[in-house]
């Protein structure tokens, strides 16, 4: 072992990165927890047919409720179908957006040393 290096070549300037990698990684725990009760309350909603139908998502992507207008329900089965699959899709793509979103704005500037 060489003098001044620590073991095996961890230097000082090594467990000075380690540590601040772990401050880091702890806030964005902490962060995480406190998105988490975000989404929980959030509400997104996806909608189809210019807003005749939308299905309303929690942040976590729990279903909260569909809200059908009246004026589509003459257009049958099949269009209703349709147009609460796309509004259903519409609603998990602007969660799984956001979810990401807030995800990289928590994590942005994690650098952990070594990795």
């Amino acid at each position: 072992m060489t003098k001044g290096q620590g073991f095996g070549g961890f230097g000082l300037g090594k467990m000075k990165e380690l540590t601040e990698a772990f401050k880091k990684a702890q806030q964005v725990q902490e962060g995480a927890k406190k998105l988490q009760e975000e989404l929980e309350i959030m509400e997104i909603t996806g909608e189809a047919g210019g807003g005749l139908v939308k299905v309303i998502l929690s942040g976590n992507q729990e279903p909260r409720r569909v809200e059908i207008s009246p004026d589509v329900l003459a257009e049958g089965a099949e269009v209703l179908s349709d147009l609460v699959l796309a509004a259903t899709k519409d609603a998990y793509n602007k969660s799984t957006a956001t979810m990401r979103e807030r995800m990289e704005e928590l994590t942005g500037g994690l650098n952990l040393p070594g990795l």
